[in-house]
């Protein structure tokens, strides 16, 4: 079993633009007072400098175009609907906004059979949607794919239930727990785990100030000692700059942290020398996406773990 893998499936947006349908429990979104096509364009020349930065290190980048006729203004954040594991298995999820579940396209999974991969078969969670049940894949998932265990702060988008039913499916253990962040003077439920927390290889980078429950906060430091991982703590503003979404590839010759410019310049110069123990930081500008998406570099790259076909 790896942790990490070097070849990322990304999809280039057409549509891009702030989701109304997620903005009402997606408290990292704003509006920004330019017209759609402006922000659409903006948001391709990040991607594209951002594939680029991934490539030249090695890392292989399938980017496949979005369809313009499916309206998908949050279709540059693959990893909620899809995860791809190495037994050849595509874990098909639940998405809460009804736009965002045009986005499973059975032409992507074409798209990875002509580049080579091999798919098993599928587990598809989608059917969920109709008991306004959800579970949005690796933004609520986050998965220790070597010590077999599963992160996941329960939210709207992440029911404990279903989490339970992945877990089971795919033999990890459930790790739970609540995550809030202060919204006009209220705590209200983080959406996905993956803007608070990261797993690498041997770390975590993690906003523990969000889970208010001090067992439920024990147990999660605890778990991850367990699999002998430093815990590398952010503070909620700087989870706010998208210090929590990040993932960590492998290039051809290092493995990466892969962040966003706000979050890597919201680190300490101590933060920022306990990752480089572990592997250097590529961090690319994404203020557009992240302004108008609530989500960052994390959320933009579906890891490829799937098997080579013969």
């Amino acid at each position: 079993m790896k942790q990490i893998t070097n070849t990322l499936l990304m999809i280039r947006p057409v549509a891009f633009r702030m989701n109304e349908q997620t903005a009402v429990n997606n408290y990292f979104q704003e509006d920004l007072d330019i017209k759609n096509a402006e922000i659409n364009a903006k948001a391709q020349k990040e991607f594209d400098a951002f594939v680029e930065k991934l490539a030249a290190v090695g890392v292989h980048v399938i980017v496949e175009n979005d369809d313009l006729l499916m309206d998908t203004p949050d279709s540059i954040f693959p990893n909620n609907w899809v995860s791809f594991h190495e037994n050849g298995v595509v874990a098909l999820y639940p998405m809460f906004a009804e736009n965002r579940r045009r986005e499973r396209r059975e032409e992507i999974m074409d798209r990875l059979e002509a580049e080579g991969f091999y798919i098993e078969g599928y587990m598809d969670y989608s059917s969920a949607e109709e008991e306004n049940v959800f579970l949005e894949g690796t933004g609520s998932v986050l998965m220790d794919r070597v010590n077999r265990k599963a992160y996941c702060a329960l939210s709207p988008r992440a029911d404990e239930d279903l989490f339970i039913e992945f877990c089971e499916d795919f033999e990890y253990d459930p790790v739970v727990f609540n995550a809030y962040q202060t919204v006009d003077g209220k705590r209200l439920p983080i959406y996905h785990t993956n803007v608070m927390m990261c797993l690498a290889e041997e770390f975590c980078v993690i906003c523990l100030d969000t889970i208010d429950d001090a067992s439920e906060r024990k147990n999660v430091i605890r778990q991850l000692k367990e699999t002998k991982k430093e815990i590398i703590s952010i503070t909620e503003k700087q989870m706010y700059h998208f210090a929590g979404n990040m993932l960590q590839v492998q290039g051809k010759e290092n493995k990466y942290l892969v962040m966003s410019k706000a979050a890597h310049d919201s680190l300490s110069p101590e933060q920022i020398s306990k990752i480089e123990q572990y592997c250097p930081i590529l961090s690319s500008d994404l203020e557009t996406i992240e302004t108008c998406g609530g989500g960052s570099a994390r959320c933009m790259m579906a890891e490829v773990f799937l098997p080579k076909a013969d």
